[in-house]
Protein backbone atom coordinates (compact mmCIF):
# COMPACT_ATOMS: atom_id res chain seq x y z
CA UNK A 1 0.00 0.00 0.00
CA UNK A 2 3.10 2.50 0.67
CA UNK A 3 4.78 1.65 -2.41
CA UNK A 4 1.77 2.32 -4.64
CA UNK A 5 1.09 5.64 -2.51
CA UNK A 6 4.90 6.31 -3.49
CA UNK A 7 4.09 6.08 -6.99
CA UNK A 8 0.88 8.30 -7.02
CA UNK A 9 3.40 10.74 -5.43
CA UNK A 10 6.18 10.91 -7.74
CA UNK A 11 3.82 10.69 -10.69
CA UNK A 12 2.17 14.16 -9.27
CA UNK A 13 5.73 15.45 -8.98
CA UNK A 14 6.72 14.78 -12.03
CA UNK A 15 3.53 16.37 -13.47
CA UNK A 16 3.69 19.25 -11.09
CA UNK A 17 7.57 19.92 -12.04
CA UNK A 18 7.19 19.95 -15.71
CA UNK A 19 4.76 22.59 -15.51
CA UNK A 20 7.46 24.72 -15.07
CA UNK A 21 9.87 27.46 -16.71
CA UNK A 22 13.89 27.53 -16.52
CA UNK A 23 15.58 29.95 -18.17
CA UNK A 24 19.52 30.04 -17.36
CA UNK A 25 22.80 31.12 -18.50
CA UNK A 26 25.85 32.99 -18.40
CA UNK A 27 26.67 37.27 -18.36
CA UNK A 28 30.22 38.61 -18.24
CA UNK A 29 30.21 40.85 -15.27
CA UNK A 30 33.14 42.75 -16.02
CA UNK A 31 31.10 43.95 -18.55
CA UNK A 32 27.78 43.97 -17.80
CA UNK A 33 25.81 44.82 -14.24
CA UNK A 34 24.44 41.46 -12.44
CA UNK A 35 20.76 42.26 -12.96
CA UNK A 36 19.20 40.59 -15.51
CA UNK A 37 15.49 40.65 -17.08
CA UNK A 38 13.16 38.70 -18.61
CA UNK A 39 10.48 40.68 -19.95
CA UNK A 40 7.38 39.48 -22.08
CA UNK A 41 6.35 40.54 -25.43
CA UNK A 42 3.13 41.78 -26.57
CA UNK A 43 3.38 44.51 -29.15
CA UNK A 44 5.98 43.46 -31.69
CA UNK A 45 6.98 46.96 -32.68
CA UNK A 46 8.27 47.39 -28.82
CA UNK A 47 11.13 44.06 -29.91
CA UNK A 48 13.81 45.74 -29.56
CA UNK A 49 14.26 48.53 -26.78
CA UNK A 50 13.74 48.43 -22.73
CA UNK A 51 10.35 48.86 -21.41
CA UNK A 52 8.80 48.98 -18.09
CA UNK A 53 5.87 47.69 -18.80
CA UNK A 54 6.81 44.57 -20.59
CA UNK A 55 9.54 43.56 -17.22
CA UNK A 56 8.01 40.35 -15.54
CA UNK A 57 11.05 39.66 -13.85
CA UNK A 58 14.27 40.25 -12.39
CA UNK A 59 17.04 38.11 -11.05
CA UNK A 60 20.72 38.91 -10.37
CA UNK A 61 23.42 36.86 -11.63
CA UNK A 62 25.62 35.41 -8.72
CA UNK A 63 29.43 35.55 -8.42
CA UNK A 64 30.54 33.40 -11.57
CA UNK A 65 28.19 35.14 -13.36
CA UNK A 66 25.24 32.79 -13.69
CA UNK A 67 21.60 33.93 -13.57
CA UNK A 68 18.37 31.27 -13.41
CA UNK A 69 14.26 32.43 -14.19
CA UNK A 70 11.98 29.76 -12.94
CA UNK A 71 8.14 29.39 -12.13
CA UNK A 72 4.98 28.88 -13.45
CA UNK A 73 3.40 31.62 -14.26
CA UNK A 74 4.30 32.30 -17.84
CA UNK A 75 1.73 31.61 -20.30
CA UNK A 76 0.76 28.23 -21.85
CA UNK A 77 0.83 29.07 -25.40
CA UNK A 78 3.92 30.07 -27.12
CA UNK A 79 4.80 34.12 -26.97
CA UNK A 80 7.89 36.23 -27.30
CA UNK A 81 10.19 37.05 -24.53
CA UNK A 82 13.21 38.90 -24.24
CA UNK A 83 16.38 38.31 -21.95
CA UNK A 84 18.46 41.75 -21.52
CA UNK A 85 21.14 43.04 -19.38
CA UNK A 86 22.25 46.96 -19.28
CA UNK A 87 24.57 49.40 -17.41
CA UNK A 88 21.69 52.00 -16.97
CA UNK A 89 20.47 52.46 -13.44
CA UNK A 90 17.27 53.35 -12.24
CA UNK A 91 19.02 55.25 -9.44
CA UNK A 92 21.14 56.98 -11.32
CA UNK A 93 19.40 59.94 -13.07
CA UNK A 94 21.71 60.72 -15.73
CA UNK A 95 21.51 58.01 -17.97
CA UNK A 96 18.27 56.70 -19.86
CA UNK A 97 16.36 53.70 -17.81
CA UNK A 98 13.27 51.75 -18.47
CA UNK A 99 12.28 54.80 -21.11
CA UNK A 100 12.85 52.28 -24.68
CA UNK A 101 16.60 53.26 -24.42
CA UNK A 102 20.02 52.37 -23.15
CA UNK A 103 23.27 52.56 -24.78
CA UNK A 104 24.68 50.09 -22.94
CA UNK A 105 22.82 47.11 -23.21
CA UNK A 106 22.50 43.59 -24.52
CA UNK A 107 19.34 41.49 -25.64
CA UNK A 108 18.42 37.91 -26.75
CA UNK A 109 14.87 37.50 -27.98
CA UNK A 110 13.01 34.01 -27.98
CA UNK A 111 10.02 31.94 -27.98
CA UNK A 112 8.70 29.99 -25.34
CA UNK A 113 5.88 28.83 -23.26
CA UNK A 114 5.38 28.26 -19.91
CA UNK A 115 6.77 24.29 -19.70
CA UNK A 116 10.56 25.07 -21.35
CA UNK A 117 13.84 25.00 -20.40
CA UNK A 118 16.02 27.19 -22.22
CA UNK A 119 20.01 27.37 -21.42
CA UNK A 120 21.37 30.37 -22.95
CA UNK A 121 25.43 30.61 -24.52
CA UNK A 122 27.87 33.40 -22.72
CA UNK A 123 27.00 36.48 -23.35
CA UNK A 124 24.08 35.79 -25.71
CA UNK A 125 26.30 35.52 -28.66
CA UNK A 126 23.84 35.56 -31.75
CA UNK A 127 26.30 33.44 -33.71
CA UNK A 128 26.75 30.94 -31.09
CA UNK A 129 22.88 30.10 -31.54
CA UNK A 130 23.81 26.53 -31.95
CA UNK A 131 24.64 26.56 -28.33
CA UNK A 132 21.35 27.37 -26.30
CA UNK A 133 20.51 24.60 -25.56
CA UNK A 134 16.62 23.41 -25.86
CA UNK A 135 13.92 21.11 -26.52
CA UNK A 136 11.73 23.54 -27.96
CA UNK A 137 13.39 23.86 -31.52
CA UNK A 138 11.29 27.43 -31.81
CA UNK A 139 12.88 28.95 -28.97
CA UNK A 140 15.75 28.98 -31.67
CA UNK A 141 14.02 30.25 -34.73
CA UNK A 142 14.38 34.09 -33.59
CA UNK A 143 18.20 33.46 -32.86
CA UNK A 144 18.63 32.02 -36.13
CA UNK A 145 16.92 35.13 -38.24
CA UNK A 146 19.13 37.61 -35.99
CA UNK A 147 22.28 34.96 -37.25
CA UNK A 148 21.30 35.34 -40.67
CA UNK A 149 20.37 39.36 -40.56
CA UNK A 150 24.12 39.48 -39.78
CA UNK A 151 24.99 37.58 -42.79
CA UNK A 152 23.08 40.58 -44.53
CA UNK A 153 25.02 43.14 -42.91
CA UNK A 154 27.82 42.02 -44.34
CA UNK A 155 26.37 41.59 -47.55
CA UNK A 156 25.67 45.49 -47.56
CA UNK A 157 29.37 46.22 -45.78
CA UNK A 158 31.50 44.33 -49.06
CA UNK A 159 30.70 47.44 -51.03
CA UNK A 160 28.82 50.93 -50.33
CA UNK A 161 26.79 52.13 -53.09
CA UNK A 162 23.31 52.70 -54.38
CA UNK A 163 23.57 49.75 -56.95
CA UNK A 164 24.91 47.46 -54.24
CA UNK A 165 22.35 48.23 -51.86
CA UNK A 166 19.14 48.13 -54.39
CA UNK A 167 20.60 44.26 -55.72
CA UNK A 168 21.16 43.01 -51.93
CA UNK A 169 17.24 44.97 -50.85
CA UNK A 170 15.78 42.60 -53.73
CA UNK A 171 18.01 39.76 -53.23
CA UNK A 172 17.30 39.83 -48.85
CA UNK A 173 14.06 40.61 -49.10
CA UNK A 174 13.17 37.43 -50.43
CA UNK A 175 15.62 35.58 -49.00
CA UNK A 176 14.63 36.50 -45.33
CA UNK A 177 10.99 35.57 -46.29
CA UNK A 178 12.05 32.50 -47.80
CA UNK A 179 13.99 31.84 -44.77
CA UNK A 180 10.93 32.23 -42.25
CA UNK A 181 8.79 30.17 -44.00
CA UNK A 182 11.13 27.35 -43.68
CA UNK A 183 11.12 27.90 -39.68
CA UNK A 184 7.61 26.37 -40.23
CA UNK A 185 6.74 29.09 -36.75
CA UNK A 186 4.27 32.12 -37.68
CA UNK A 187 5.79 34.14 -34.96
CA UNK A 188 9.02 33.88 -36.45
CA UNK A 189 7.64 35.13 -40.07
CA UNK A 190 6.11 37.72 -37.86
CA UNK A 191 9.77 38.47 -36.94
CA UNK A 192 10.74 39.10 -40.11
CA UNK A 193 7.81 41.20 -41.28
CA UNK A 194 8.53 42.69 -38.49
CA UNK A 195 11.94 43.93 -39.92
CA UNK A 196 10.85 43.96 -43.41
CA UNK A 197 7.74 46.61 -43.12
CA UNK A 198 9.63 48.77 -40.68
CA UNK A 199 9.35 52.53 -41.90
CA UNK A 200 13.28 53.06 -41.14
CA UNK A 201 14.28 49.87 -42.85
CA UNK A 202 15.52 50.69 -46.74
CA UNK A 203 13.10 47.51 -47.78
CA UNK A 204 10.06 48.84 -46.89
CA UNK A 205 9.12 50.24 -50.32
CA UNK A 206 9.94 46.92 -51.44
CA UNK A 207 7.52 45.81 -48.90
CA UNK A 208 4.99 47.95 -50.12
CA UNK A 209 5.03 47.22 -54.18
CA UNK A 210 5.26 43.09 -52.84
CA UNK A 211 1.99 43.72 -50.87
CA UNK A 212 0.36 44.58 -53.61
CA UNK A 213 0.07 41.34 -55.37
CA UNK A 214 1.50 38.68 -52.83
CA UNK A 215 -0.94 36.78 -51.16
CA UNK A 216 1.50 35.74 -48.59
CA UNK A 217 1.12 38.69 -46.26
CA UNK A 218 -2.67 37.24 -46.00
CA UNK A 219 -1.40 33.58 -45.76
CA UNK A 220 0.57 34.51 -42.68
CA UNK A 221 -2.62 36.29 -41.35
CA UNK A 222 -4.33 32.98 -41.66
CA UNK A 223 -1.73 31.38 -40.09
CA UNK A 224 -1.48 33.47 -37.32
CA UNK A 225 -5.25 33.48 -37.25
CA UNK A 226 -5.05 29.30 -36.15
CA UNK A 227 -1.94 28.96 -34.09
CA UNK A 228 -2.70 32.70 -31.99
CA UNK A 229 -6.08 33.17 -31.80
CA UNK A 230 -5.82 34.96 -28.76
CA UNK A 231 -2.64 36.33 -28.90
CA UNK A 232 -2.03 40.55 -29.33
CA UNK A 233 0.54 40.01 -31.88
CA UNK A 234 -2.56 38.41 -34.22
CA UNK A 235 -5.00 41.48 -34.14
CA UNK A 236 -1.71 43.60 -34.15
CA UNK A 237 -0.62 42.28 -37.45
CA UNK A 238 -4.25 42.59 -38.38
CA UNK A 239 -4.68 46.10 -37.97
CA UNK A 240 -1.39 46.90 -39.59
CA UNK A 241 -1.99 45.31 -42.21
CA UNK A 242 -5.80 46.48 -43.25
CA UNK A 243 -3.89 49.98 -42.47
CA UNK A 244 -1.34 49.35 -45.55
CA UNK A 245 -3.82 47.71 -47.66
CA UNK A 246 -5.98 50.91 -47.10
CA UNK A 247 -3.43 52.84 -47.67
CA UNK A 248 -2.07 51.31 -51.24
CA UNK A 249 -6.11 51.43 -52.26
CA UNK A 250 -6.49 54.85 -51.86
CA UNK A 251 -3.57 55.62 -53.55
CA UNK A 252 -4.18 53.58 -56.24
CA UNK A 253 -7.77 54.90 -56.63
CA UNK A 254 -6.49 58.66 -55.87
CA UNK A 255 -3.02 60.29 -55.88
CA UNK A 256 -4.49 62.78 -53.47
CA UNK A 257 -5.02 60.62 -50.46
CA UNK A 258 -7.48 61.83 -47.56
CA UNK A 259 -4.34 61.42 -44.76
CA UNK A 260 -8.10 62.21 -42.08
CA UNK A 261 -9.04 59.10 -42.75
CA UNK A 262 -5.84 57.27 -43.05
CA UNK A 263 -4.97 58.38 -39.54
CA UNK A 264 -8.87 58.33 -37.82
CA UNK A 265 -8.05 54.29 -38.92
CA UNK A 266 -4.63 54.46 -37.84
CA UNK A 267 -5.45 55.85 -34.27
CA UNK A 268 -8.64 53.20 -34.06
CA UNK A 269 -6.37 50.68 -34.73
CA UNK A 270 -4.07 51.88 -32.24
CA UNK A 271 -6.53 52.39 -29.06
CA UNK A 272 -7.84 48.23 -30.05
CA UNK A 273 -4.32 47.00 -29.73
CA UNK A 274 -3.96 49.19 -26.60
CA UNK A 275 -6.69 47.64 -24.84
CA UNK A 276 -6.13 44.79 -25.63
CA UNK A 277 -2.25 44.89 -24.68
CA UNK A 278 -3.13 46.45 -21.36
CA UNK A 279 -6.28 44.26 -20.73
CA UNK A 280 -3.38 41.39 -21.38
CA UNK A 281 -0.64 42.65 -18.76
CA UNK A 282 -3.26 43.42 -16.17
CA UNK A 283 -4.24 39.85 -16.80
CA UNK A 284 -0.53 38.73 -16.06
CA UNK A 285 0.18 40.96 -13.31
CA UNK A 286 -2.87 39.35 -11.37
CA UNK A 287 -1.31 36.10 -12.06
CA UNK A 288 2.05 37.21 -10.89
CA UNK A 289 0.37 39.05 -7.96
CA UNK A 290 -1.05 36.05 -6.95
CA UNK A 291 1.69 33.46 -6.88
CA UNK A 292 3.95 36.20 -5.00
CA UNK A 293 1.14 35.74 -2.04
CA UNK A 294 1.98 32.32 -1.96
CA UNK A 295 5.37 32.69 -1.25
CA UNK A 296 4.71 34.43 2.12
CA UNK A 297 3.92 33.20 5.48
CA UNK A 298 0.33 33.29 7.33
CA UNK A 299 1.89 36.46 9.51
CA UNK A 300 3.51 37.97 6.66
CA UNK A 301 0.37 37.88 4.56
CA UNK A 302 -1.52 39.57 7.31
CA UNK A 303 1.12 42.17 7.89
CA UNK A 304 0.99 42.63 3.68
CA UNK A 305 -2.96 43.22 4.24
CA UNK A 306 -2.58 45.75 6.74
CA UNK A 307 0.30 47.68 4.42
CA UNK A 308 -2.04 47.64 1.62
CA UNK A 309 -4.66 49.38 3.90
CA UNK A 310 -2.15 52.09 4.82
CA UNK A 311 -1.43 51.09 8.39
CA UNK A 312 1.56 52.39 10.12
CA UNK A 313 4.29 50.09 10.88
CA UNK A 314 3.09 51.13 15.06
CA UNK A 315 -0.50 50.48 13.90
CA UNK A 316 0.22 46.79 12.83
CA UNK A 317 1.97 45.82 15.98
CA UNK A 318 -0.92 47.10 17.82
CA UNK A 319 -3.30 45.01 16.07
CA UNK A 320 -1.14 41.62 15.87
CA UNK A 321 0.46 42.10 19.32
CA UNK A 322 4.11 41.93 17.99
CA UNK A 323 6.81 44.17 18.70
CA UNK A 324 7.74 46.56 16.42
CA UNK A 325 11.07 45.11 15.31
CA UNK A 326 9.48 42.37 14.59
CA UNK A 327 6.58 44.41 12.39
CA UNK A 328 9.70 45.51 10.55
CA UNK A 329 11.98 42.19 10.28
CA UNK A 330 8.82 40.57 8.69
CA UNK A 331 8.34 43.86 5.88
CA UNK A 332 11.95 44.02 4.88
CA UNK A 333 11.20 39.92 3.92
CA UNK A 334 7.91 40.93 1.90
CA UNK A 335 10.27 43.20 0.64
CA UNK A 336 12.57 40.51 -0.48
CA UNK A 337 10.62 37.41 -1.22
CA UNK A 338 8.39 40.36 -3.82
CA UNK A 339 11.36 41.79 -5.00
CA UNK A 340 10.11 44.90 -4.68
CA UNK A 341 11.30 48.18 -2.63
CA UNK A 342 8.57 49.72 -0.97
CA UNK A 343 4.84 50.25 0.05
CA UNK A 344 3.95 51.83 -2.77
CA UNK A 345 5.24 49.18 -5.17
CA UNK A 346 3.09 46.83 -2.99
CA UNK A 347 0.63 48.69 -3.47
CA UNK A 348 0.72 48.84 -7.37
CA UNK A 349 1.33 45.27 -7.31
CA UNK A 350 -2.04 44.02 -5.41
CA UNK A 351 -4.04 46.72 -5.95
CA UNK A 352 -5.79 46.34 -9.27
Amino acid sequence: MNIRYCFILLFLISVFAQAQYKFSGEIDKTKWHDNVYLSIIDDYRHLSGIYEEQIIDMVKADSTGHFEFTGSVLEDDYRIYRIHVDNCEKDNLELPHFNGHCDESNEILFIAKNTDTLQFPFSFDYQMFCDVKSKNDKALSLIKIDSLKDEMKYAYSTFRSEANRALNNKKWFKKLQDFGQSLNEPLAELYIYTYLSDRRNSMHQYYLEDLKTNPYYEDLLKRLTVAYPDATYTQQYRNELNSDEFILNRESENNAVNWTYILFFLFIASISVNIILFLSFKKFKKRMSSNGKEQLTRQEQNILNLLLEDKSNKEIADILFVSLSTVKTHINNIYRKLNIQNRNEAKSLFNN
